[in-house]
């Protein structure tokens, strides 16, 4: 696939007339053409179609193309340095007060007499007629020739076969400037001849005034509707402006400044306090808090140190820092990002094919309708003048513009705005699409939890507390490669326990490990090792069972005297998991969660966020299955995955969505790739998909109705019943407004913001949920019991003040019977998930006994 600048487009006839032309070479297999971002992308066979005679098939159409080879960067910069959008707006903007300045001594002039204003007396009278006509055309040259582009597209277009707008305003006001010299003549012979009522009549019918006006008004619009989609890829500029140029490159121990097109992958690169991270890398030595916003959406830095990875754009806060380049020039994030959000930009969403499918016939129509009003008012017994006004309000007021831009302009918006928050949409097909979904598939691990396990409880018996208890399981852990180690070494470093040295460390295969601690052989590891170790665990039993039914996984500690404690580890679900469920819910998509977790962890998890549905101990093939069954069940499928090993899963669903991935099997698997490992941003892409297709609606609406209206008004087909005619300067005042009308609306989705941000999304009842979908494999399906209605409560507590007071509050909650809550400490707040008959006051009671004060609960 190749993509091409295009240069001359005005409207959706002349990329219609552009995607013919190329379609008709041979060996080009699919063509698309964006009038909004002048670009064309053609798939074709490399053997019998090449890049130049696609170039001479676009010139062959009236038009001029080039290879869109250059960098993000350089492609907005033309020859002479200044911006592509500038640079047309300045040259616009220019026609347009030339036109301005010349129009109203025109308009004055030709039509000052009729409002009462004063004319001096060289205009008045049979004997000046020729000064009155000859002024006004002069004046009406210098705005034909500063807009003469109008005429030469035009007319090149018309005689190819292809008319489009220019053909249109060219005829239009061409008619009407032929005319006004037609009427100089006809003046001149009156004059010659002494024929006084010919004098009068042709100096009354001049039209050069609507000659220019339609012009003048035409290019107000074009200079309006140039203004607004300038600020429509106002997302792509931001981004680009965001990259650095230079880089502080450590080489031979110095440190120097080069240009970052010189940087290499491998080479070490020194960041300041303050400066922007010029290219991908990985941190070597020094740390900082570094501020991505402006590529992930979140305000909040994020703290680096050696190991963890940097982006390009993203902005060092504090520290100094060394990294080493990974990823340059068109191969980082941000110019990937880049990339995506063009090639959204120009790609077309299949509801824009109506459009193209009018445009196609629409101006050869129009011109028909104007010569055939034009012959039907002759033959009716009307004057020569008014037939003529008649078919150039025809031909002025129609426009094929708005109908090109309905559609390119709300995707520009709409994948720019996703840009700004995180959300890359690959093609508007996808975010078409992801309108339409009612099924959204979600995988456990890395989506709705955090991918890698925390300590979640801990529970003391001999140990004197739980700074004690988690003492000794550090020590014994720190040696050991169980991914669980990791969670209780993690909370010991949290609460500032000292971890001391363990002697004799042995790892016990499939049950733990043991160690020496102060010339006491201690354990740590499952129940079988507590049996075979002879340790008495009945007083445990309880409270490990209570754990693996909320799908956490119990460790046992124990010395030589009995068992210390246990700690429980899980895959905690993020923050905003419970809520992005509850928007989906809201939204009226059903949720299912795939999970390889056995049907206990998997329970646990539906039960703590009331998913209607999940799937347990599924392998990931079988997750793109589950995704073809639900899709022949006729349900539209969005699956939401980290990208790597959800890859079958995400080609086959409808719509893709990599979340917190953007790696490169992220970015090819998917349709949707969200750069923060938040749900609550696949809530907003499925939102900003609905309000982007909600605004190509409407803006296919105003086109179509506008011309549905206006060109019959026009024509004057309500002239013998209402007296309704429309003057051809007040039609080239609607033709540009309908073309500013439609960006306008356009714009209107920068202000787009999620309603699920910034506050709780209730849940509902679970009778009030959809209901879970037949199912085949059965023996994988956990569901919630329908038995059991679900309610979902907020408790406000004050009191707690570090990572004990909030486990308590928790344990002492969890106690309760139907109750499973998760405290936030941050927030002073826990999120209770009540099944059964539990009240106010019980919950209210638990709190208080532990210590703590309840001022709320909603």
């Amino acid at each position: 696939m190749e993509k091409f600048d295009v240069f001359g487009m005005t409207c959706s006839a002349c990329s219609a007339a552009v995607e013919r032309a190329v379609k008709k070479v041979d060996g080009v297999e699919e063509v698309q053409v964006n009038l909004l971002a002048n670009s064309m992308t053609v798939q074709y066979q490399p053997g019998a179609a090449d890049d130049g005679k696609i170039l001479k098939a676009v010139e062959h159409a009236g038009y001029r193309a080039s290879l869109h080879t250059a960098p993000a960067a350089a492609r907005r910069m033309p020859v002479n340095g200044k911006p592509v959008m500038e640079d047309q707006l300045r040259s616009m903007k220019t026609r347009l007060i030339v036109s301005i300045l010349f129009l109203i001594p025109l308009f004055y002039i030709s039509m000052g007499h009729m409002m009462g204003a004063p004319l001096p007396s060289i205009f008045h009278g049979n004997e000046n007629a020729l000064t009155f006509a000859f002024t006004q055309l002069l004046l009406v040259l210098p705005i034909v020739l500063v807009n003469y582009a109008y005429f030469t597209h035009g007319i090149k277009a018309l005689f190819r076969g292809a008319p489009n707008m220019d053909s249109l305003i060219a005829i239009g006001s061409g008619a009407a400037l032929l005319y006004g010299v037609f009427a100089i003549y006809r003046i001149g012979y009156g004059l010659g001849h002494g024929i006084d009522t010919l004098v009068a009549q042709y100096s009354m019918d001049l039209y050069f005034e609507s000659s220019g006006m339609i012009l003048a008004l035409i290019t107000v619009g074009k200079y309006l509707e140039t203004r607004s989609k300038g600020k429509t890829s106002q997302a792509i500029a931001k981004l680009i402006d965001l990259a650095p140029k230079t880089a502080l490159v450590v080489r031979d121990g110095t440190e120097t400044e080069i240009p970052v097109e010189e940087v290499r992958a491998g080479d070490l690169i020194a960041v300041k306090p303050g400066a922007s991270i010029p290219v991908d890398g990985v941190v070597i030595e020094g740390s900082s808090a570094v501020d991505e916003a402006a590529l992930t959406g979140e305000s909040i830095p994020v703290e680096k140190g050696p190991g963890d990875k940097v982006m390009a754009a993203s902005v060092n806060k504090t520290g100094y820092f060394r990294f080493e380049a990974s990823r340059v020039g068109d191969d980082t994030t941000l110019a990937q990002i880049i990339r995506l959000v063009e090639e959204a930009s120009a790609s077309k969403a299949p509801i824009a094919k109506l459009a193209d499918r009018v445009s196609r016939i629409f101006v050869p129509t129009v011109m028909a309708i104007a010569l055939l009003s034009a012959v039907v008012w002759l033959f009716v017994g009307e004057t020569f003048e008014f037939a003529l006004a008649t078919a150039i309000s025809v031909l002025v007021i129609s426009c094929p513009c708005a109908l090109g831009l309905a559609t390119p302009t709300a995707i520009m918006v709409g994948t720019g705005k996703g840009a700004e928050n995180g959300i890359l949409i690959k093609s508007a097909e996808a975010l078409e699409t992801a309108h339409t979904v009612d099924t959204v598939v979600l995988d456990k691990t890395g989506t709705i939890t955090e991918g890698r396990p925390h300590v979640t409880d801990l529970i003391c018996y001999r140990a004197e507390d739980e700074t004690a208890l988690l003492s000794v399981a550090a020590a014994l852990e720190r040696p050991s490669e169980h991914p669980l180690a990791s969670a209780v070494l993690e909370r010991a470093e949290e609460e500032d326990v000292p971890i001391r040295e363990a002697e004799q460390f042995e790892a016990i295969s499939g049950f733990g490990v043991s160690a020496r601690l102060d010339g006491k052989t201690c354990y740590a590891g499952n129940f079988r090792l507590m049996e075979e170790k002879g340790i008495q665990v009945k007083e445990a039993l309880a409270d490990a069972e209570r754990l693996a039914s909320e799908g956490k996984t119990p460790l046992y500690f124990a010395d030589g005297d009995g068992l210390l404690g246990i700690i429980a580890a899980a895959d905690v679900v993020k923050p905003t998991s419970e809520a992005a469920i509850r928007a989906f819910e809201v939204l009226g998509i059903r949720v299912v969660m795939l999970t390889g977790d056995n049907q206990k962890t998997a329970a646990a998890i539906q039960k703590r966020l009331g998913i209607s549905d999940a799937v347990a101990e599924v392998l990931p093939q079988d997750k793109e299955k589950e995704i073809r069954r639900l899709q022949e069940e006729g349900r539209r499928v969005a699956m939401i995955g980290d990208g790597i090993n959800d890859a079958p899963a995400l080609a086959r669903a409808d719509v893709g969505i990599a979340i917190g991935a953007g790696t490169d099997v992220a970015i090819e698997a998917a349709d949707i790739v969200l750069m923060k490992s938040d749900l609550m941003d696949a809530v907003a892409a499925v939102e900003l998909s609905k309000a982007t297709i909600r605004n190509i609606k409407e803006n296919l609406f105003w086109a179509f109705i506008y011309n549905i209206i206006g060109i019959p008004l026009a024509a004057g087909l309500f002239y013998p019943l209402l007296g309704w005619r429309l003057n051809p300067m007040f039609a080239a005042a609607a033709m540009s407004l309908s073309s500013v009308c439609v960006v306008t609306n356009a714009l209107r989705l920068r202000l787009f913001r999620s309603r699920f941000r910034g506050g709780a999304v209730s849940a509902q009842p679970e009778e009030k949920r959809l209901p879970a979908a037949p199912r085949q494999a059965a023996e994988n399906t956990t569901q919630k019991p329908k038995e059991e209605p679900n309610m979902t409560k907020t408790m406000t507590i004050e009191g707690m003040s570090c990572g004990h007071c909030s486990a308590r509050v928790e344990k002492a909650l969890n106690a309760l019977e139907g109750v499973t809550a998760t405290v936030d400490l941050e927030s002073k707040t826990a999120a209770v998930q009540i099944s059964g008959d539990v009240s106010d006051d019980a919950l209210k009671n638990a709190v208080v006994e532990a210590g703590y004060e309840v001022t709320g609960i909603r």
